[in-house]
């Protein structure tokens, strides 16, 4: 991991704690560096669910309920199938809150569309809408593009848990 990353997720642990909140990761690109992110804090037991590694197209539809059709429809690294794989986490979890990312980390496989380097991550929480955000980090290498993955995900993921919670409101 970098030197980035552990202070981002002790300070995401922080805030889910003070929340009572559990995360779930759905990881493809970055085969799990999330949650290996997430439990490298001490403490994480208190806030860390699960983590799914759906690095296939079959996997993200059997572990994660994402529909063919969207992955058909949209590409496998698009935001619709970052959003539902973030969605399928929380479905398929006791957590409240998830992250989730697909990518082209490379070295192969990039298109003139779907370049080396473009990640597509998103962020969801039961009762509020979820987050996405569309990377673009060029061809700098796979490890780098999957550790740049890791912390943009964590800054994603603190940045919905710190929203308002509607049913919080309500009181």
């Amino acid at each position: 991991m970098s030197v980035a990353t552990l202070p981002l997720a002790t300070e995401l642990g922080r805030a889910l704690a003070a929340r009572g909140w559990f995360v779930a990761t759905a990881e493809s690109c970055t085969a799990g560096l999330i949650a290996g992110a997430i439990t490298d804090v001490a403490g994480s037991s208190g806030w860390f669910d699960r983590g799914f590694v759906t690095y296939s197209n079959d996997a993200k539809i059997e572990m994660l309920g994402v529909r063919p059709g969207l992955i058909a429809t949209h590409g496998v690294v698009s935001r619709e199938v970052a959003l539902a794989m973030a969605h399928g986490a929380l479905v398929h979890s006791d957590a409240s809150i998830a992250i989730a990312v697909t990518g082209m980390a490379g070295p192969g496989g990039g298109t003139a569309t779907k370049p080396i380097g473009l990640v597509h991550i998103a962020a969801a929480r039961t009762g509020a809408p979820g987050l996405h955000e569309e990377c673009r980090f060029g061809d700098i290498g796979r490890t780098a593009i999957r550790l740049a993955t890791v912390e943009r995900a964590l800054a994603l993921l603190a940045r919905l848990g710190e929203m308002p919670d509607p049913s919080e409101a309500e009181r």
